[in-house]
């Protein structure tokens, strides 16, 4: 008899390992791709026979069982698909081995040798990715997209673009390699700093996804952040001479150090201003602190140095209303002037909110009204409603929160922007006043 089931359908006894795949791919694509591009030095083969590996794991696994090393069962399988590929197609592989040879012609250096060199393969290639033929933004993007794992909304979402325009932008990226036949190489030691912002942006943009996600059932993807951090460890343990690497692994820590007490028992966010904070973590915070005083020694601060010491005055203060809002307004405006973005301007009105009225933050929102990057960015219109209510225009808060519902991307954000709108909303306001 045939199977009636729909061909996306998935048994019980297949849902396990489905999951496992699932799970096995999530943390070990960007490991599995800088690997195949580093040995074969083509993207367009490694995601290919990535995908291949993936496609066979889901049909082995629930034969043979999941192996005890998912991981190298799929690095194992997408090399030997990679191998079959270049000695079916003959023509492929030349124009491989060309563009190898024309690497070593064009800069025969070997691999940067920092203490033995880069010692993590993603890491070697952020900074292979950072090359000066590409335009910086593609090369930010082609990263977070093929080698560190985020999706196109999601790297959209780090650019403050749709995703069809981020899409193209990696196509875009793509067709420039190879048509320029931009080597995948580690750059030699002297050519690192040179390529660090590039890779700076790349790690930041994980963590972001990783504090705060784009979308789905959970607010926060630690897995990411932690992995941002560990990476940003590492250059900080080659670079130590470089302030903005400094800086950045300092915001990280003192960001991530109240990971425990943003989200409630259901999930929901919990705003900065309500969170414990005897649930931050003390250690983690003291050794930003530390990295903020390195960050901020030497020379004219960089952004991620003053974003570091903005993030290092909240956890300092022992509640809300003690923070110091007049420095991080100043903060703020050191940070606009270095990298002018309507983020930060959406975040400096909110400091502005703080420290002069909700009036005076709400003047600064409207001037950011016609924005176009902040038109589908669900903080804004949050944040306009978080004003308004407190002014007590509750009819235009209502209005704010409906257009940040319908903005938000996760499960978690939508729930608690609904209590705020059913706050503000006459009905809940009419008994409220009742009881």
């Amino acid at each position: 008899m045939m199977d009636e089931r729909p061909a996306d359908a998935v048994s019980p006894a297949e849902a396990p390992v489905r999951s496992s795949v699932e799970a096995v791919f999530r943390e070990e694509r960007g490991r599995l791709l800088a690997a195949l591009v580093r040995r074969f030095g083509d993207l367009d083969l490694a995601e290919e026979v990535t995908s291949e590996a993936i496609e066979a794991a889901l049909v082995r696994w629930p034969v043979d069982g999941v192996p005890p090393k998912p991981g190298a069962w799929l690095m194992t399988t997408a090399r030997r698909k990679a191998v079959d590929r270049l000695r079916r197609d003959q023509a492929y592989a030349a124009r491989l081995a060309m563009l190898q040879v024309e690497a070593e012609r064009a800069d025969p250096a070997p691999p940067a040798d920092i203490d033995g060199g880069l010692p993590d393969e993603r890491l070697e290639l952020f900074f292979a990715c950072a090359h000066p033929a590409l335009a910086a933004e593609d090369r930010v993007a082609l990263t977070l997209r093929c080698l560190a794992g985020l999706t196109t909304p999601e790297v959209a979402r780090a650019f403050l673009v749709p995703a069809e325009t981020m899409a193209k932008r990696i196509v875009r990226a793509k067709k420039k390699i190879r048509q320029a036949r931009i080597p995948f190489r580690v750059p030699d030691a002297q050519e690192l700093p040179r390529r660090l912002s590039g890779v700076l942006q790349v790690l930041y943009s994980i963590f972001t996804e990783g504090y705060a996600a784009s979308a789905g059932p959970r607010l926060q993807r630690l897995e990411l952040a932690e992995e941002a951090i560990r990476l940003a460890r590492i250059l900080r343990r080659l670079l130590p001479a470089e302030r903005e690497v400094a800086g950045l692994l300092a915001l990280m820590l003192l960001v991530h150090a109240r990971r425990d007490a943003r989200t409630g028992p259901d999930g929901e966010p919990v705003l900065l201003a309500d969170q414990d904070r005897g649930r931050w973590d003390r250690t983690m915070i003291e050794e930003g602190r530390d990295l903020v005083v390195v960050a901020l020694t030497g020379g004219p601060p960089g952004p991620y140095g003053v974003q570091a010491a903005i993030a290092a005055l909240h956890d300092e203060a022992v509640d809300a209303a003690s923070t110091d809002w007049p420095q991080i307004v100043a903060l703020y405006d050191v940070l606009l002037a270095l990298t002018p973005s309507p983020v930060v301007a959406l975040n400096r009105a909110v400091a502005v909110a703080m420290r002069d009225g909700p009036e005076a933050g709400l003047a600064l929102l409207d001037e950011l009204a016609d924005e176009p990057r902040l038109r589908d960015y669900h903080p804004y219109p949050a944040t306009r409603g978080d004003l308004l209510c407190r002014l007590g225009r509750f009819g235009e808060a209502a209005a704010a929160y409906r257009q940040a519902i319908a903005l938000a991307g996760t499960d978690p954000e939508r729930a608690h922007l609904r209590r705020r709108l059913a706050a503000v909303e006459p009905t809940s306001r009419d008994d409220a006043s009742g009881a």
